[in-house]
């Protein structure tokens, strides 16, 4: 058999959303499945509408995915002379032909056979007329008159298309640009894409270029096509179902592990399992297991599952991936052992790398003050100063913090003043972090280390034994 070949074509005419994200990871999957190559083709010959921006956002997305390529990025536009040959291989074979039907007249064919109650299209006026090139000519691909085109889906099933129904398309304009459906199919044949994975909304173009195909006397692909993602609505999905570029998300803090996670069952299943790792998504992945209805784009899926993902990712996994969000809070983050700590204290506890950025406040600040102003008059009151105070020496004099150790001062504390676990450990809480919320007391005391505790603890105490 030959080695599977699938592609990524995206227009370079505005960032890459999930929808296409999604098309680019299932055949990413598919050809690293089957030991395959995986193509990405810039489809740029809108040139009013795509620009560099774009195409660098795309090359953005892809990375920060991790969805690498084996060959290209092409782009169309640099492929012209390529088209050119292809188009005479129609025009010498019979199967296209140069029409001077102006755009005015092309109109009013429609709308004589959409009055006739007829299905609106060019009538072939130049089919047979053996026009040769000139100015204002379009170049038509000539489709058969009857029978019917089959689009065997390996998702949807065969599909079946009149021939009738197609009329004569343009496959190059007369400013000698080519149409879409033609330089598909041309970069398709030329590059060996044998499988093509896209969204429904591919349906409708598949049967011209099917005839394309068999016109140019190549073999066709395998085609699936893939039900769009919807909104929790079930409308096309858009901004306001939460939708937005790919690199919005990276840049909110999700895990792009997690990310393709979701993508991947947006249409895509494996019995009941929702959790997959990239290696085990490799390996399970098939066509086969995708659906045929429409997945369901649904923001706090995502968010549970990057929750679930960071809590399964190592700390020195996250360590590269939270430090660009811990220096947009201003915090001198770097990897080593005490981002190590860092992390081991929130990973558990965030959803988002931005939020763990957010609750790594404490660890990176000289003052935790201002206290939060509830915290301070419920916890750090005038009482609580010699408690701390007795805290303070028995740490001070622990030669490390570990757990083990200040349980110990902890509980002597307990049995010296007769307060319960919970008595102390709050105002301490507030006094290193200024909140009453924060990771495990004894694990956030042993990665702040003596010297922060203890300055921590000295400033808590003065302000309590200032306001007696």
């Amino acid at each position: 058999m030959d080695p599977i070949i699938t592609r990524f074509p995206p227009s370079p005419t505005g960032y890459l959303h999930v929808g296409g994200a999604r098309t680019a990871l299932f055949n990413w999957l598919y050809a690293r499945h089957n030991n395959g190559k995986f193509v990405l083709r810039i489809e740029d010959t809108d040139t009013v509408r795509s620009t560099q921006v774009s195409v660098d956002a795309i090359f953005d997305a892809m990375q920060w995915l991790e969805l690498d390529w084996d060959d290209g990025p092409y782009f169309q536009t640099q492929r012209f002379d390529i088209y050119r040959e292809y188009l005479q291989k129609l025009i010498d074979s019979g199967d296209a032909y140069y029409c001077t039907c102006t755009p005015e007249e092309v109109d009013a064919m429609r709308q004589k056979a959409k009055a006739a109650g007829a299905k609106p299209k060019y009538d072939g006026r130049c089919r047979e007329r053996g026009l040769g090139p000139s100015d204002n000519a379009v170049i038509r691909f000539k489709s058969p008159l009857s029978g019917t085109t089959v689009v065997e889906d390996v998702i949807k099933g065969n599909i079946v298309f009149q021939n009738t129904e197609q009329d004569d398309f343009v496959i190059c304009r007369s400013d000698g640009t080519p149409t879409y459906n033609f330089v598909v199919v041309v970069d398709d044949i030329t590059m060996g894409i044998n499988t093509i994975i896209r969204g429904d909304d591919h349906v409708m173009n598949t049967p011209k270029q099917i005839l394309l195909y068999k016109a140019l006397k190549a073999r066709l692909p395998v085609f699936g096509h893939v039900p769009m993602v919807l909104g929790k609505d079930k409308t096309r999905l858009s901004k306001r179902h939460g939708a937005m570029s790919v690199t919005a998300y990276r840049d909110m803090g999700f895990l792009p592990d997690a990310f393709i996670n979701y993508l991947a069952r947006l249409g895509w299943s494996y019995g009941d399992q929702e959790f997959f790792t990239r290696r085990e998504l490799v390996e399970k992945f098939s066509l086969k297991n995708i659906g045929r209805s429409p997945g369901v784009f649904d923001p706090d899926k995502l968010t549970a599952l990057n929750a679930d993902h960071i809590r399964a990712a190592s700390v020195r996994q996250l360590a590269p991936r939270v430090i660009p969000f811990f220096k947009q809070k201003g915090y001198a983050a770097q990897e080593g052992e005490y981002l190590d700590g860092v992390i081991d204290t929130l990973h558990t506890r965030s959803k988002t790398l931005v939020e763990m950025a957010e609750g790594a406040h404490f660890y990176y600040r000289d003052d935790v003050r201002p206290y939060e102003e509830k915290a301070a008059k419920k916890f750090l009151k005038p009482a609580v100063a010699p408690v701390l105070a007795r805290l303070a020496e028995l740490l001070e004099e622990l030669p490390d913090l570990t757990e083990k150790a200040q349980e110990g001062a902890f509980k002597q504390v307990m049995d010296e003043t007769g307060l319960g676990f919970g008595k102390i450990a709050q105002p301490v809480r507030v006094a290193l972090t200024g909140t009453t919320v924060s990771p495990g007391i004894f694990e956030m005391i042993e990665v702040l280390g003596k010297a922060r505790v203890l300055s921590r603890l000295k400033v808590a105490i003065e302000l309590m034994e200032s306001a007696a």
